[in-house]
């Protein structure tokens, strides 16, 4: 595994570089719930008796500090035991969303080397272990698939059995974990964090969330993302039980929360626009939430969990920044709370505003780019050093590439700066799928743009340069085969020539025309 950027040493990072700080997680109130699902309850010392168990059976199946290990599964039991074991003997946590096809697994395989793979055997009509193994037979770099039966429960390795002691420890500046993030090449890049980052912030999160012994947290986010992650991480930190759950459904989640007693909920406001409003549930326990503005609904969201009593925050976030590194005052107007943005949560994050083209810092009111330093930035692009020496200014500072402008002790996030879009929740840079439907043997051009639809937020459409024989239910479905299904553009459609400005740098493709194309075709 190549190096990344070695982060500044601050004091923080000196006091927990030679320490494995997932036990300052898992420590204490052992009898509490820590992880619940549909018909199974682990409490926390159930959870730190799996995860030391675990870490020998990592070592038995040949991993050791500083590899990578690929975790390709449904929120559960075994998700969570995996990444405990994991930090504790040192080897970094490559999480895969499990709506991906097997072209995007193998990138991520290849960008991470990742030595060794864990799949359920089957999952949403998929068999992933069959699509696990025909990669393993490509890919050099991947030793050994683990396809489990039930990820529900936590795995029994049986070289662990009547353990006495885990192997040694990984140490704070160890890599812990990493997040599949868009990038210009039409990839995604792995945002690499290390083990003291990821404590520290979850640790944040739970001060900031207010998180209590004996809370609940809804974890209805995948675990894959940083966004589901660091949920999961926050609500373990504060001593509070996650309510995993492998799949969203709307009215079942709304009567988890009556069943359970959640006291927080973190999503998107789509998410909680529809769980809201299921009738007969009964949502006094609330107490917090934390919602993303995917589709527009924030304002009306928030003013609705006000009238339930319960307060709800905007909040930001990345994957090479960490989800929930922001949030508004609880006692601010609703709308307030309902942007994006907020105060930062760690003391040590600072953040900036500056002019796209100068680079000069912007005061208060002035839109720019978002600039971040702290210890929640990312180590570095895993395997990715070009990537990682461009996403940082001279002065040491994390280019966003999102558009913001600050307001009174923090920030408020208005778009991103290029052409990404938000689709069903997922970044998504055009180039991902464009690059796709390049892979079609009579596809020749392909350029991708976002729509937004009212209620439903960013849809994508592509327009195509192709062989007349290609149609668009065969480029359809050859996109669902491939891609994941929030990637599937909602239109696919060939025309002669890409709307084009010949100025001085060459002709450049005027993806304005060509939103404005899509708008029509979709009837808005």
């Amino acid at each position: 595994m190549s190096t990344v950027r070695a982060p500044e040493v601050s004091d923080w990072q000196a006091e927990s570089a030679s320490q494995c700080l997932i036990d300052a997680v898992l420590a204490g109130h052992d009898a509490l719930p820590a992880l619940v699902t549909t018909d199974c309850t682990f409490n926390r010392a159930q959870l730190r008796e799996a995860a030391y168990a675990a870490t020998v059976g990592l070592s038995a199946l040949g991993l050791k500090r500083g590899d990578a290990m690929a975790v390709w599964l449904p929120n559960g039991p075994a998700w969570m035991q995996l990444l405990c074991a994991a930090a504790h003997l040192g080897v970094l946590v490559v999480p895969i969303s499990t709506r991906y096809k097997a072209p995007e697994v193998r990138h991520l395989l290849e960008v991470s080397q990742a030595r060794v793979i864990f799949t359920p055997r089957r999952f949403l009509e998929t068999d992933y272990g069959d699509i696990a193994l025909a990669l393993q037979a490509e890919l050099t770099s991947l030793h050994q698939v683990v396809a489990l039966d039930d990820c529900d429960r936590f795995i029994e390795f049986a070289q662990s059995a009547g353990f006495s002691a885990a192997p040694e420890a990984g140490q704070g500046h160890d890599l812990m974990c990493c997040f599949s993030t868009s990038g210009t090449t039409g990839f995604p890049k792995l945002a690499a964090h290390d083990h003291a980052s990821i404590v520290r912030h979850a640790q944040h999160v739970s001060r900031a969330l207010d998180i209590r012994a004996a809370d609940a947290v809804l974890c209805v986010l995948p675990l894959f993302g940083v966004f589901g992650f660091m949920t999961a991480l926050g609500a373990l930190a504060g001593r509070a039980a996650c309510v995993l759950v492998p799949v969203f459904d709307a009215s079942e989640a709304a009567h988890l929360i009556e069943r359970h007693e959640i006291t927080h909920v973190v999503g998107a406001d789509a998410m909680f626009d529809a769980m809201l409003q299921v009738p007969d549930v009964n949502f006094s326990s609330l107490r917090h939430g934390v919602q993303a503005d995917f589709v527009g609904l924030t304002l009306q969201v928030t003013e609705r969990a006000d009238a339930l009593q319960c307060r709800f925050t905007g909040t930001y976030g990345s994957s090479e920044c960490f989800s929930l590194m922001a949030f508004h005052p609880w006692e601010a107007p609703a709308t307030q709370r309902a942007k994006a943005g907020g105060i930062p949560i760690d003391p040590l994050i600072a953040v900036r505003v500056v002019d796209p083209e100068s680079g000069e810092p912007l005061g208060e009111g002035h839109a720019g780019e978002l600039h971040i330093r702290g210890p929640n930035v990312l180590a570095g692009y895993l395997n990715n050093p070009q990537a990682t020496a461009k996403a940082f200014t001279d002065d040491g500072w994390f280019r966003t590439g999102d558009l913001a402008h600050l307001e009174g002790a923090g920030f408020v996030y208005l778009a991103r700066m290029g052409d990404s879009l938000r689709l069903r929740g997922f970044l998504v840079n055009p180039a991902e799928i464009e690059s796709g439907l390049m892979q079609h043997a009579q596809v020749h051009g392909a350029q991708v743009v976002g729509v937004n639809v009212p209620g439903e937020g960013d849809v994508a459409v592509a327009y195509v340069l192709c062989n007349p024989s290609a149609t668009e239910v065969q480029l359809l479905a050859y996109c669902r085969d491939r891609m994941a299904g929030y990637k599937v553009p909602r239109r696919i459609i060939a025309i002669d020539a890409f709307p084009a400005l010949n100025g001085p740098n060459g002709n450049k493709i005027q993806k304005r025309v060509l939103r404005d194309m899509a708008r029509t075709a979709l009837g808005l």
